[in-house]
């Protein structure tokens, strides 16, 4: 019996930060030799950091980056170690795989599948190699095999599938598996979407099934680059099932991920499959390297392949999007080296949500890495960080987090309590600004040149908009005075029909909340009022904001103003904008596909608010392109920088809505 642990390491890196990755390389090395790991699998493009864009065009990136690796050798003696990085070869850049074992460099896998569609834009930057090919690359004037390889190490043969070869039909493992490979190993750089971990999860358990082996997969962990989170989720599989699960959106450097396998096993139960078929082609592309292998320290059963508890709550969705956004929010906090946040808190949902996720953030941070690391953490900002080494959470969220609520004649008492309670909820410095005298000058200077007075039936827009630009200038100036990041609250919903005011509420460095709907928001903090996510307490402060009707306060009181009645009602206008945005429906087809969703409005309405959807779409893209960064949440973004590209000047879908407007 031939039993071998088995590793993969979660990692939070951070494109090009040299020093910083390596260091976290090297303690995930140390960690699983402590482990007794003989075999560990890195994520892709862990070297150099997977977001590095077209940086990945610099040839000194790639250089660096083999040398990293090379100088990383030394300390896998006794271990066989993969980790990912970019190559050149025949001049052409590849995204690969260097395996290294007892603390040398072997040969060179590379991606034969690229990424190319959503977030993804490899094609951009790598080649694919071609299945079955292979070549050699000079390393310090010694010739090593790169391409479609299978390693032989001391009996054992491994092989790669690279984050998208598995998600592909033609997956690489087959060809593998007729090869004989025992280990496939899995270097990922999959991000963070709702419901993407159960994929996940079943690609690797069926590629352990179909290949007969004991598929390890790695991936990235955290807000690596500043739009994409990872969420980690290492596995370990054989026979179709979960050996190990590692945990997932957890803000620790590192999360190591092990088991036992049983090699010997393996073969003989792909031996009695009445469809296993012979494996005779064992010497195409195998690279042979003798190496002991430690026996594993107990033949015990691995244990559970439960996640952590969160990971079965019934309210999932919720558990992952606070963890998701929190997480991304304290890596920017943390990379950026910035002081804080701060928040135009205007009562409504959206801002509460963020003052909400930046008190989440301290708290799961606080949590999962201690009082000593999470201060260490974010020893760049000592009034934040000496509230951490603490212990308090609260105080600490009034170091990093300022709130403002800036009133002008329009604005209400219910927003402005709603505003104070969820401010002094979640521990956040707050302000009160009255910056209705700044709206009434603007009235008066624009008034005095145009030589007439202005009117909210003939001036509507530009009187609404004058207000919230009035207060972009004061966060501005508390973020800098803090060394802080703004936060512009706008949430997807918005984005998408440009329901904000560009250099107003879209004023900020970070948009959170640009990825999710806003249907979603207010059921997320109608939850989060009285239920809370594991470790964290509920907020029934949240009252406040869930008993109103979301509004912008930009019309006289009198004026009953609410974002519904202004647009159409969240839930259509999410359902048309999944339609018209993500499925790429006309609008005619949005017309016969929504229908039936919304038996209780009639088709004159359907049709006003579908063409006021694709008017308004074709209309703001401008304003989705200045957008400030938002964090990616699932395949709905209409970010044009990470997710959805639409044209700024376009016809406006006119001939397709005159053709909807004559529907019968």
């Amino acid at each position: 019996m031939q039993l071998l642990r088995v590793g993969a390491a979660a990692l939070n890196q951070t494109p090009l930060d040299w020093q910083g990755n390596l260091a976290r390389i090297e303690q995930a090395v140390a960690e699983a030799r402590r482990q007794g790991v003989a075999l560990l699998c890195l994520p892709e493009l862990a070297i150099t950091g997977y977001g590095c864009e077209d940086a990945f065009g610099s040839p000194a990136v790639a250089q660096r980056a083999l040398q990293m690796v090379v100088d990383l050798a030394p300390s896998t003696v006794g271990m066989v170690v993969a980790v990912g990085l970019p190559v050149y070869c025949q001049k052409a850049l590849y995204n690969c795989a260097a395996l290294l074992v007892d603390g040398r460099l072997v040969g060179l896998v590379a991606k034969q599948n690229l990424a190319g569609d959503g977030i993804h834009y490899e094609p951009r930057w790598f080649k694919p190699w071609p299945a079955g090919q292979r070549d050699t690359i000079d390393v310090h004037g010694t010739q090593l095999p790169i391409g479609d390889l299978l390693f032989d190490i001391g009996g054992v043969s491994i092989g790669f599938e690279i984050c998208e070869d598995a998600w592909v039909a033609a997956r690489p493992g087959a060809g593998l598996a007729m090869r004989g490979a025992d280990v496939i190993l899995n270097p990922s750089a999959s991000h963070f979407a709702f419901g993407k971990f159960a994929v996940r999860q079943q690609f690797v358990c069926e590629g352990s099934r179909a290949f007969g082996v004991a598929y390890v997969y790695a991936n990235l962990l955290g807000n690596e680059a500043g739009r994409v989170i990872y969420d980690g989720g290492c596995m370990i599989a054989t026979g179709g099932a979960l050996q190990a699960v590692g945990p997932r959106l957890t803000f620790r450097p590192l999360e190591l991920t092990s088991a036992i396998i049983d090699i010997d096993g393996l073969r003989r139960d792909e031996a009695r499959r009445p469809s296993s078929r012979s494996r005779h082609d064992l010497d195409a592309g195998t690279i042979t390297v003798p190496f002991a292998w430690p026996h594993a320290a107990t033949p015990t059963a691995n244990a559970s392949p439960a996640a952590a508890s969160w990971e079965q709550s019934v309210h999932l969705k919720h558990e992952e999007f606070t963890r998701a956004v929190s997480l991304g929010l304290w890596d920017y906090l943390r990379k950026s080296r910035a002081g804080g946040y701060v928040i135009s808190l205007s009562g409504g949902a959206d801002s509460a949500t963020c003052a909400a996720m930046v008190h989440s953030a301290l708290a799961l941070a606080h949590a999962d890495l201690g009082a000593a690391a999470a201060a260490a953490a974010v020893a760049h900002a000592p009034a934040l960080s000496g509230q951490l080494a603490r212990g308090d959470v609260q105080a600490a969220t009034s170091a990093a987090l300022t709130c403002a609520y800036q009133a002008t004649a329009n604005s209400s008492e219910t927003t402005r309590a709603a505003a104070e309670a969820i401010a002094h909820a979640v521990g956040a410095t707050y302000l009160e600004l009255n910056v209705e005298h700044l709206v009434s000058e603007y009235r008066t200077i624009i008034a005095t040149a145009l030589d007439r007075q202005l009117t909210w039936a003939r001036d509507d827009i530009a009187l609404q908009n004058i207000q919230a630009r009035v207060r972009a200038p004061s966060v501005w100036m508390l973020a800098n005075l803090a060394g802080a990041i703004l936060i512009t609250t706008s949430n997807r919903s918005e984005a998408a029909v440009g329901y904000a005011t560009m250099d107003g509420d879209m004023a900020g460095g970070l948009a959170p909340l640009g990825g999710i709907d806003k249907s979603y928001l207010r059921e997320y903090l109608r939850w989060r009022e009285h239920d809370a996510p594991l470790g964290l307490t509920s907020l029934p402060a949240l009252s406040h904001i869930n008993r109103q009707a979301p509004t912008a306060e930009l019309r006289p009181a009198a004026a009953t103003q609410t974002d519904e009645a202004d647009l159409m009602p969240y839930d259509v206008l999410e359902a048309i904008e999944d339609l018209a945005i993500r499925d790429k429906y006309a609008p005619r087809e949005v017309l016969t596909l929504l229908a039936p969703q919304f038996p209780s409005h009639r088709q004159a309405d359907l049709v006003a608010w579908i063409t006021r959807f694709f008017t308004l779409w074709a209309r703001n893209q401008w304003k989705r392109e200045r957008m400030a960064p938002s964090f990616h949440l699932d395949d709905r973004n209409v970010d044009p920088r990470s997710w959805c590209r639409f044209p700024i000047l376009s016809g406006g879908f006119a001939s397709e809505l005159a053709e909807l407007a004559t529907a019968p």
